[in-house]
């Protein structure tokens, strides 16, 4: 390699990395060091652990922990349970296929805050499905600021469930057919075929919609809000009044940041189940 093909490396380079350097990785920077009371807002600045040993310590702020996480891992499982089947129902041709692959898409185009409302509607106290069901003597639970979100569950579920279905039927899309022809050829029924050659070669596209969602359902603050119970709240929750009611920006800082490693530690476990993947089927190296 000549000495001018390895100076234009770095400069061709430069842009796209002086791109993420500014703005994910000074960011993420700054609230690392905001959490130790470096370079944040408000309060007197100065290197401090106080703001992570009150993160640990809070038995409120543990539990939002706890279900900050709860509240990435339920909703992304329950989306992923209905994604899985609606995209393979979808790769396939069927009356009103257009119409349908229209209006599945609805809730990708409804704001958050908009999908609470109308769970709000439909599933809260005197609501209306309650309204529907009470003459035919069914009362449904309460569903909305109960202690396991469950409407929290469905409103994120239903704005995740299009996202995912997009992704998944992306992958089921690039399968070769002719792999396919031989399954059945060979003897394998739909589901043989569906669990043992289109899973394991979509898993890519699955586990990236996993995590995409996940990492939403991490920092999700205005359905929880909402719908959520009274206790415990999300770390979102606790960001916002902590930031701007009580002016506490290195806790902030401090709490952004555990959530942000959950994210990376959940990223780089897709990122080595994927290469394990391609491993094991044979797939492309990357």
């Amino acid at each position: 390699m000549s000495l001018l093909h390895r100076a234009a490396v770095p400069i061709l380079l430069l842009p796209a990395g002086g791109y993420l350097a500014l703005f994910f990785g000074l960011p993420l920077l700054l609230a690392f060091l905001g959490g130790f009371g470096l370079f944040t807002r408000g309060a007197q600045t100065g290197f401090t652990l106080e703001h992570y040993r009150a993160l640990l310590t809070t038995q409120a702020y543990r539990d939002g922990l706890w279900f900050s996480t709860y509240l990435a891992i339920v909703p992304t499982l329950a989306s992923l349970a209905l994604s899985l089947p609606l995209a393979v129902a979808l790769a396939r041709t069927h009356p009103g296929q257009r119409l349908f692959n229209i209006l599945y898409k609805v809730p990708l185009v409804v704001p958050g805050i908009v999908a609470a409302f109308v769970v709000m509607t439909m599933f809260d106290r005197g609501g209306l499905a309650a309204r529907v069901l009470a003459p035919v003597g069914i009362d449904l639970p309460k569903l909305v600021r109960d202690q396991w979100a469950i409407g929290v569950i469905i409103a994120t579920s239903w704005k995740a469930v299009p996202l995912m279905t997009l992704i998944i039927g992306g992958s089921l899309a690039s399968i070769n057919r002719d792999i396919l022809s031989a399954a059945r050829t060979l003897g394998a029924g739909p589901l043989a075929t569906f669990w043992r050659i289109q899973v394991p070669l979509a898993l890519p596209g699955i586990t990236a919609a996993f995590l995409l969602t996940f990492i939403g359902g991490m920092g999700a603050y205005a359905v929880p809000n909402l719908l959520g119970p009274v206790y415990p709240l999300p770390l979102s929750v606790h960001m916002y009044v902590n930031a701007f009611e009580r002016n506490n920006w290195g806790l902030v800082s401090a709490m952004g940041t555990v959530l942000s490693l959950i994210s990376i530690s959940v990223l780089l476990a897709y990122y080595r189940v994927t290469r394990g993947m391609r491993r094991v089927f044979g797939g492309e190296q990357r």
